[in-house]
């Protein structure tokens, strides 16, 4: 139990996939421009991330290396864990069209982008890297799907607070956006010696 608490705990904080390893940078900015917008794609990250992470880790144990010594597939890894994750993310898409379709429309490109987003498929990566078993890597899953939501949650306050404010006509736009980013990337670097 204390080892599944070090890892959502780290995921979340201390190896935050936005602000940490920088992977799932192009919908960070793209979507935390409201908070509801936010919340919708963090939500979607956090079920495709948890589901992906589950389902990657037995795909690889049963299909990639199940068959050792005689068949190695391993190196099909990165192209079965995108199949994986584009299932899923298909899955998403067509139940937030019918249950939910102004998150849905306010998601636009960004929801089928979550197919593409390297920050699902590191966690799919880093699972494998690090040796986890199923258990492990749905934590660390669910955990990195958090710690992606929380960032985004953080970055789309600030964004928001940001268009109330006097910006002087060079930092507008995508300058400041990239300011703040990296302001709150050197925040979350204090968590860093948490575990250490």
């Amino acid at each position: 139990m204390k080892e599944l608490l070090i890892i959502i705990i780290s995921s979340i904080l201390v190896d935050n996939f936005v602000l940490s390893k920088f992977l799932g940078i192009c919908p960070f900015l793209g979507v935390s421009k409201k908070l509801s917008t936010a919340a919708g794609m963090g939500g979607a990250v956090i079920f495709v991330m948890t589901l992906a992470s589950a389902v990657t880790s037995l795909v690889y144990k049963y299909l990639l290396i199940g068959f050792r010594p005689h068949y190695d597939f391993a190196y099909l890894q990165t192209l079965a864990f995108i199949l994986v994750i584009a299932a899923l993310v298909q899955f998403i898409e067509i139940m937030m069209k019918k249950f939910m379709p102004p998150l849905y429309k306010a998601l636009g490109i960004y929801l089928p982008l979550i197919t593409t987003n390297c920050a699902v498929l590191g966690a799919a990566l880093l699972n494998i890297q690090k040796e986890y078993d199923l258990l492990k890597s749905t934590v660390y899953g669910f955990g990195g799907g958090v710690g992606f939501t929380m960032a985004l949650l953080i970055f789309a306050g600030i964004r928001e607070r940001i268009e109330l404010n006097d910006i002087p006509d060079a930092l507008k736009g995508l300058p400041i956006t990239l300011i703040a980013a990296a302001l709150v990337s050197m925040a979350f670097f204090g968590f860093q010696g948490l575990f250490g």
